[in-house]
């Protein structure tokens, strides 16, 4: 037989490849490859050790008789393939979460079978996803979660809260509407902090927290040393949890504020010389500590602080878990029952908070339950607010200042006469020389007090920049009623 009659291998593998799986690319041009009838998609580019569609294909030709094939064979395959997919529908993949047809949303339980959590408006259902609706990316962080139980009438609520150390009914409807938002692919939420005395056991209940959505392969992990390590820990997983944080760099508190509200990152392809691959990322943060030091205004923003108490009774991690392991299926069953529900109900989206469709989950969990958790909010961000000015001397001057001014009236000057003006306040009392981090120039003060400008205007005090025919100016002014502090509501 001639060279031209024969059927080359690459042949072989293309034609079996089309047969049993299903091709497209996402928005970012990465190709992908589909099992016919199977939700999960891999790259056909990963060269993971485990799970990778290279295996895959390998595998599947070996089982059904077609062959074994050299590496050259696969490589020129994929490569045809690739190229013929790239002319094919665009259509994204999800982690664990993802929107589905007709106002649905999908929780991917992990599973081999494909089994997911449709959840609707009616309510929510365990069945496999049809591949056009919705394509799971799975990782080494994708654990499997156990078939939630039905019919659970909220009991799987009142047992979580039992296994976990909070401190007041408030800190546990907050982290409730937090649950409830890891469940939302579209919804921002702000990031827990869970706080306490030593011993409190801040790190177990991170971990029951992130293992109701992740599985109980779900773990905390200490802060990467640099951003690049935390994005790539981000991106390949949903809920990222870092543990035991006693310090908060700029550049991290800069990190977890895309992390929380969606960023991009763009770097060079590898072996290409001006390709280039984004990575979109948005993604559920959890934070345990102590204390972590000065917070900075645009992160309290984004913060939901959980505080925590001893248990008066210790139990060993063995028992803990094996408990917490047999309760999971009716916790996640009553919390998909919750969800629901909180969908359902009709609240308004209070206008002045910064991460508003966490507010509006709140309410609609407020006018579902009957819970006070969005007063319960606010009070967290008011206290937040406290904490910024504590460790922010140039905003306890200002504010120092702010209480000389008439309310309702305004006060104009450049940046340079504001930083005489403040620097001057600040050391008058005790001829004290400034502190480290104190503004030098005119700019750097503009810019500090940009940053500070959400914290302020809580405390009446409102930081106006513009600019005249006579240059660029910088006007505080004092609201003629400032809003009073909300109370926490007791439910």
């Amino acid at each position: 037989m001639s060279e031209d009659e024969k059927n080359p291998a690459r042949e072989v593998i293309t034609d079996y490849a089309q047969a049993h799986f299903r091709y497209f690319r996402t928005p970012d041009g990465t190709v992908y490859a589909q099992k016919k009838g199977h939700p999960v998609a891999r790259p056909i580019r990963s060269q993971g050790t485990t799970g990778s569609h290279r295996q895959e294909l390998m595998v599947g030709l070996f089982h059904d008789g077609r062959g074994v094939f050299n590496g050259t064979a696969l490589k020129e395959a994929l490569d045809l393939i690739e190229a013929l997919a790239l002319s094919e529908d665009v259509q994204p993949v999800h982690i664990r979460v993802a929107p589905g047809f007709d106002g649905a949303t999908w929780l991917d339980l992990g599973r081999d079978d494909g089994q997911s959590v449709r959840i609707h408006p009616t309510g929510w259902e365990i069945t496999v996803p049809d591949p056009r609706e919705v394509c799971w990316r799975r990782t080494q962080l994708t654990g499997e979660l156990p078939l939630p139980a039905k019919d659970t009438n909220g009991k799987g609520i009142d047992l979580l809260m039992r296994l976990c150390n909070f401190a007041t009914a408030e800190t546990e409807c907050l982290a409730l509407a937090w649950l409830i938002g890891c469940l939302g692919p579209s919804v921002p939420v702000p990031a827990p902090f869970l706080t306490g005395p030593q011993g409190a056991g801040k790190s177990t209940g991170g971990r029951m927290l992130i293992r109701i959505v992740e599985g109980m392969s779900g773990d905390l992990r200490r802060a990467p040393k640099d951003e690049e390590n935390l994005i790539a820990a981000v991106a390949a997983g949903w809920v990222t949890a870092l543990d035991n944080l006693s310090h908060m760099t700029p550049d991290l508190s800069d990190a977890m504020c895309c992390i929380v509200t969606g960023a991009e990152s763009v770097k060079r392809a590898l072996f290409t010389d001006g390709d280039v691959f984004r990575v979109g990322y948005r993604r559920p943060l959890l934070l345990t500590g102590i204390d972590v030091g000065v917070i900075r205004p645009d992160l309290a923003e984004r913060l939901l602080p959980l505080r925590l108490e001893r248990p008066r009774v210790r139990r060993t991690e063995a028992e803990l878990w094996a408990e917490y392991a047999e309760v999971l299926p009716v916790v996640l069953g009553s919390l998909l029952d919750l969800t629901v529900k909180v969908r359902a109900a009709d609240a308004e989206t209070p206008t002045d908070l910064r991460m508003a469709d966490f507010a509006h989950l709140c309410a609609q969990l407020d006018t579902a339950t009957g819970f006070g958790t969005l007063a319960a909010y606010r009070a967290s961000l008011d206290d937040l607010n406290d904490d910024v000015i504590e460790g922010d001397l140039l905003a306890q001057t200002v504010l120092r200042h702010a209480d000389t001014l008439t309310p309702g009236t305004a006060q104009r000057m450049t940046s340079t006469e504001w930083l005489h003006l403040l620097s001057g306040l600040y050391s008058s009392d005790e001829v004290r020389p400034l502190p480290k981090g104190w503004p030098t120039t005119g700019k750097v003060l503009s810019d500090r007090l940009k940053r500070l400008q959400p914290t302020l205007a809580a405390r009446g005090v409102l930081i106006d920049a513009g600019r005249t025919s006579e240059g660029r100016y910088l006007e505080m002014a004092r609201r003629e009623d400032p809003p009073p502090r909300e109370q926490q509501q007791v439910f």
